[in-house]
């Protein structure tokens, strides 16, 4: 059976707190694990007033103690805001407290705008081009071969599950490269998705990690009892969508009914592309559209994502995406 995993952006509703999106993320994920989903991770973006899993490594921890053996981490830490340094040590903090269960998956964007990139920073002469350099060297922490230099503690010989990030062709071909597994961002740039998992499995190096290729791919679920309700559910996260489309971020906020009648072309063309890679609908239409995603891509695992602006709806939906997996 295709494992079936979740993304969660922890997203801040209107009218609600930063504290609230995270109690509702710690009681999702216990929801998802008792689901049968395989790992839930969360991802890396700054200044964003609907996003609250800017402090990543801190949230895993916050999900994995909420949690008892689904595996908990990052889709992703975006490696050029940190010195991989620094993120073997959380990481291998996390790997201690939760032996066997932390993932770290890497990407180059900043997730953040050229003013918040330079706040993380101090100065921007880091070069994203040095991504897989980097990679490289959290490897060899992590691998604790003395190659560095330097002793990461903790890190050394930390049991982290290492996956590579992307949303073009490069990750996956530096994937490849190195042997690793590869998750594609589909779920918000679907452009890619077919040449990026060919270039992965036609030019994959085995490697210690793996001996053949695993890729999964992010897709979006809102899911209700009916498609009507599920529609008018997925409006919070269309309102979010064309906000971060349009320069202008907001929190997550209630849903509309109509909203994409009302939108004009402009609006529902970002929608279309976006939301390209989605199941919106009741328990048939998402499961059609799961088969239909999962016959197209041929990938040893779906990363479930979709936020709803009732958290009740959102594990209604997860409920419904799970068992629409498991019935492939």
């Amino acid at each position: 059976m295709t494992r079936y995993s979740m993304l969660d952006l922890v997203p801040v509703r209107q009218g609600g707190t930063s504290g609230e999106a995270l109690a509702a993320a710690a009681d999702l994920a216990a929801h998802a694990e008792a689901e049968g989903y395989h790992r839930y991770w969360v991802a890396e973006h700054h200044g964003m007033p609907g996003i609250a899993s800017a402090a990543t490594a801190v949230v895993i921890g916050h999900i994995a103690a909420a949690t008892k053996a689904i595996r908990v981490g990052a889709g992703g830490i975006m490696l050029p805001n940190h010195a991989p340094l620094t993120i073997a040590e959380q990481f291998g903090t996390l790997d201690a407290m939760y032996p066997g269960r932390i993932d770290l998956g890497l990407g180059r964007a900043p997730g953040s705008d050229q003013i918040v990139a330079r706040a993380l920073r101090r100065t921007l002469d880091s070069d994203p081009n040095a991504f897989p350099q980097d990679v490289v060297e959290l490897q060899n922490y992590f691998a604790d071969d003395a190659r560095t230099g330097i002793r990461a503690v903790p890190g050394a010989g930390a049991k982290v599950d290492l996956w590579l990030l992307g949303s073009s062709l490069f990750g996956a071909q530096l994937a490849a490269m190195l042997g690793l597994p590869y998750a594609f961002a589909s779920h918000f740039a679907p452009t890619a998705l077919d040449q990026a998992l060919d270039a992965y499995r036609r030019n994959f190096r085995p490697s210690a990690v793996l001996d053949k290729p695993y890729a999964a791919a992010a897709f979006n679920v809102l899911a209700a009892d009916t498609d009507e309700e599920a529609r008018l559910l997925a409006s919070s996260t269309e309102q979010m969508f064309v906000a971060i489309r349009t320069g202008q971020p907001i929190e997550l906020p209630p849903p509309v009914p109509g909203y994409r009648a009302q939108i004009g072309a402009q609006g529902n063309a970002i929608l279309d592309h976006v939301l390209e890679c989605s199941a919106i609908g009741g328990p048939e239409t998402v499961r059609a559209g799961l088969a239909k995603f999962v016959a197209r891509t041929q990938v040893d695992e779906v990363i479930v994502t979709g936020a709803m602006f009732d958290p009740a709806a959102r594990k209604r939906s997860a409920s419904i995406a799970a068992a629409a997996m498991r019935g492939l």
